[in-house]
C-alpha cells in the first residue's frame, strides 16, 4: 500500500536545512516533467546541471538495468569491469593518466584537496601547505571543501574550519601574483563560478595561473563539477584554453542523475596518494560505472557538442530579446549551456521570485545567490524546446514586473 506524501511531509520528515516547492515531480522524460496533478513542465534546471542527457534517456535507463541484473556494488578490496572501463574512457579523451571515483563533487574536491597538500609535503615539504582559492567560489560541503570554498555563509557556525587556505578576489591579476609564494602548494578555482553567480574566469586569468603555479611549483586545481561533461560546449571547460590543470575534479553531469563523481590526474601526482592514504566506500561502484559510462558516450560526441554551443546562442539570443523588453538583467553571462541572468540594481536579492514565477508558469530555472537566474538545461534540449521555455520564461519575467 503506497501512502500520500505531499509538501508538508517534507516538513515533518526532513532536517529542515532545504525549503522544496510545492511542486512534486514524479515522472520525468528529456526535458520535461510532471507533478502529482499530471502538470508539465520544461525544467532548465536539470538537477542542478546534473541531468545532463534529460530525464530517462532510454540508453541510460538501459545500462542501469542491463548492470543492475549483474553487480552493483563491490568493496575496494576488488575492482570491476565497468568502473575500468569509464576510467579508460575519461583518460583517453582528457589530460590525465589516473582516476579517483567517489559518489559526488565535494567528495571528488576533497580528495582533490588532500592530494595536493600531500603531494607538496612528500616532494617539498610540510611547510608548503597555503590553498589559494577565491572569494564566491564553491568547491563542496564537507568542511574541508566549504573552507576552500569562499563564501563565510557556509563556514559559520562551523568554526574552528582548516586553516592554510587564503581567498582572492576572482579574476583580480594582481592580488594573485603579490600572494602566491613557494609556500602555495595549490591554486583552486573553477572555470565559471557556479553558486558565486555564473562568472567565467577570464582567458587571462586562466593562464596567469598555470604561469604563476609553474612558476612556484605549485599544482593548479580545476572544479570542473559544474563545467564539465559538455556543459560549456566543450568535454571540459580547460579546453577552451591553451592550458592543462595538474588535478581535475568532475561531477554532477558525470552520472547524469546517479550519484558519481571523480578526480583525474597525473601519473606523477597520483603517486602521492598511495595505498590507504584514501579512500571511499561507494566511489568506483559497478552501477555508477555503467550509467557515467553510457551518459559519457552520449555526450562525448562531436554533434552534442557543437550543438552546446549551438543551442546556447539560440537560449542567449532569446534571453536577450526579453530583456529588451523588460529591462531586468544587467548581463547574460556563461557559456554554453551554463548561462546566468544577472539582475540590475532595482531587482537586487528577487532572483528567487523570478525563480517561483518561472514554476507557476510551468518553467523551472534556478538562482545562483539572490542576484543571479541560471539556466542549465539537459544538453541534448532542442530548439523547439528552447523556444517554448522561453515563452514560458517571458511569462514569468513579466509576471513578477507587473506584481
Amino acid at each position: 500500500m503506497s501512502s500520500i506524501v505531499s509538501r508538508q511531509t517534507f516538513d515533518e520528515v526532513m532536517v529542515p536545512n532545504y525549503s522544496p516547492s510545492s511542486v512534486i515531480p514524479v515522472r520525468g522524460e528529456g526535458v520535461n516533467l510532471w507533478d502529482e496533478q499530471g502538470n508539465q513542465y520544461l525544467d532548465l534546471a536539470a538537477g542542478i546541471a546534473v541531468n545532463a542527457v534529460g530525464h530517462c534517456h532510454p540508453k541510460v535507463v538501459s545500462a542501469l538495468k542491463e548492470q543492475a541484473d549483474k553487480l552493483w556494488h563491490l568493496s575496494n578490496v576488488y575492482t570491476n569491469q565497468p568502473i575500468l572501463e569509464l576510467a579508460q574512457k575519461m583518460i583517453d579523451a582528457t589530460f590525465a593518466d589516473k582516476v579517483f571515483f567517489a559518489n559526488s563533487g565535494g567528495e571528488a574536491n576533497e580528495a582533490a584537496f588532500k592530494l595536493a597538500r600531500k603531494y607538496a609535503s612528500d616532494n617539498f615539504g610540510p611547510e608548503k601547505n597555503e590553498i589559494i582559492a577565491f572569494n564566491n567560489a564553491f568547491h563542496g560541503r564537507t568542511l574541508f571543501t566549504v573552507s576552500v570554498g569562499g563564501q563565510p555563509k557556509y563556514t559559520q557556525g562551523y568554526e574552528p574550519i582548516p586553516g592554510g587556505i587564503t581567498h582572492l578576489e576572482f579574476n583580480n591579476l594582481e592580488q594573485l601574483s603579490a600572494q602566491i609564494s613557494d609556500k602555495t602548494c595549490a591554486v583552486v578555482l573553477e572555470p565559471i563560478q557556479g553558486e558565486g553567480g555564473i562568472l567565467p574566469c577570464t582567458a587571462a586569468f586562466m593562464l596567469k595561473v598555470r604561469e604563476l603555479c609553474d612558476k612556484h611549483h605549485a599544482l593548479m586545481v580545476l572544479d570542473e563539477v559544474q563545467t564539465g561533461v559538455g556543459r560549456t560546449g566543450k568535454l571540459y571547460a580547460y579546453m577552451h584554453y591553451p592550458i592543462i590543470p595538474d588535478i581535475l575534479t568532475t561531477a554532477k553531469a558525470l552520472g547524469g542523475g546517479f550519484p558519481i563523481g571523480a578526480m583525474l590526474t597525473t601519473d606523477k601526482i597520483s603517486k602521492s596518494m598511495g595505498i590507504g592514504s584514501h579512500g571511499s566506500t561507494y566511489g568506483g561502484n559497478a552501477l555508477a560505472g555503467a550509467v557515467a559510462g553510457a551518459v559519457w558516450d552520449i555526450i562525448n560526441d562531436e554533434t552534442v557538442l557543437n550543438n552546446v554551443t549551438k543551442h546556447g546562442q539560440l537560449l542567449r539570443d532569446l534571453l536577450q530579446e526579453i530583456n529588451q523588453k523588460y529591462q531586468v538583467f544587467d548581463e547574460i553571462r556563461g557559456q554554453g549551456l551554463m548561462l546566468g541572468c544577472a539582475l540590475t540594481e532595482k531587482w537586487l536579492g528577487k532572483a528567487k521570485e523570478f525563480m517561483n514565477a518561472g514554476i507557476e508558469e510551468h518553467v523551472m530555472f534556478l538562482i545562483a545567490g539572490p542576484n543571479t537566474l541560471r539556466l542549465v538545461p539537459s544538453l541534448l534540449i532542442s530548439e523547439a524546446e528552447i523556444i517554448e521555455s522561453m515563452k514560458r520564461f517571458e511569462k514569468a519575467i513579466g509576471k513578477v514586473v507587473a506584481a
